[in-house]
C-alpha cells in the first residue's frame, strides 16, 4: 500500500508539474510511425520494469504516456494491453523481478537457478511483444467484436 500511496503522489506531481506535455512533446518525434513510438514505450516500460513493481509503473507511467499516444492515432485499448503485457514482463526481469524472489522463496531454490530458468518464457513474452506491435490488429479486430463496432 506504501507504494501505491507513493505512486498516487508521483502521478499527482507529474500532472501538476505538466510533465505530461513534455512526454508528449518527447515523443513526437516517433508519432509518424505508430509502430515505432510503441516499440520505445516498451522499450521503456521493460527497463523502467526492471527496477519498479508493475503497480507503480501503472500508477505513474501510464497517465503520462497515454496522450501522447493518443496524440500518435494509437489506440488506447490497443496501447493498454501492449502496457500492461510489458509491465507484466518486468515482473519477471532481474534485478528486481518480484515474481522471481516470491517463486525463490516459495521453492526454497536459489535466486540465480530461477533466473536461469525464466530466460525461455522472458523470451516468449517478448516475441508476443513484438508481434503486437508488428501487427495491432490482433489486439484491434478482437477489441472491436467484443465492443460492437
Amino acid at each position: 500500500m506504501f507504494l501505491v500511496a507513493a505512486a498516487m503522489v508521483s502521478s499527482w506531481m507529474v500532472t501538476i508539474a505538466g510533465l505530461t506535455d513534455q512526454i508528449a512533446a518527447l515523443t513526437a518525434p516517433f508519432a509518424h510511425d505508430p509502430r515505432l513510438l510503441m516499440l520505445v514505450v516498451v522499450a521503456l516500460v521493460l527497463v523502467v520494469g526492471c527496477a519498479m513493481d508493475m503497480v507503480p509503473i501503472i500508477l505513474i507511467l501510464f497517465p503520462v504516456l497515454l496522450p501522447g499516444v493518443k496524440a500518435a492515432g494509437i489506440d488506447p485499448v490497443y496501447f493498454s494491453v501492449v502496457f500492461m503485457i510489458a509491465t507484466a514482463v518486468g515482473l519477471l526481469t532481474p534485478p528486481v523481478g518480484s515474481v522471481l524472489n516470491v517463486v525463490a522463496g516459495v521453492s526454497r531454490v536459489p535466486l540465480t537457478r530461477v533466473i536461469g530458468g525464466i530466460w525461455p518464457f522472458i523470451i516468449a513474452q517478448l516475441l508476443v511483444l513484438a508481434l503486437l506491435i508488428l501487427f495491432p490488429a490482433i489486439v484491434i479486430v478482437p477489441a472491436g467484436f467484443i465492443s460492437g463496432q
